[in-house]
Parts: C-alpha cells; structure tokens; sequence
C-alpha cells in the first residue's frame, strides 16, 4: 500500500510541473469536448481529454504490472 502511495504521489507531482507543457499541447481543448455557453452561464464538459487521460493511465498502470 505505501508503494502504491508513494507512486500516486509521484506521478501528481509529475503532472503538476508538467502542466504548463501539457497546457500549451492543447489538451482540455480538443475537437470532442464539450463547451455551452449562454447569457451568465457556461458549461464544459472534457469528453475526448478524459477518454485519452484514461486510455494513457489504463496503458502506465498495465506497464507497470507486467
């Protein structure tokens, strides 16, 4: 459990001083998201980044079990 913890922690500080590269890749805007905007309200719903986000996760933590 302190392994898996140790790693979670890992990979969040990774992200963390990553994020302003991965920002400037364009995610959280690509073609499949969802953004409505009207008068005083906005919704946005990251529909294609959350599918690539998990599909990249699903294949770290298969290589990291194998």
């Amino acid at each position: 459990m302190q392994k898996l913890l140790v790693t979670i922690g890992l990979v969040i500080l990774i992200i963390g001083l990553l994020w302003p590269v991965i920002g400037k890749l364009g995610l959280g805007r690509l073609p499949g998201d969802i953004l409505v905007r009207r008068e005083g309200f906005t919704f946005y719903f990251p529909l294609a980044t959350s599918i690539i986000v998990s599909v990249v996760v699903t294949l770290i933590i298969w290589w990291f079990r194998r």
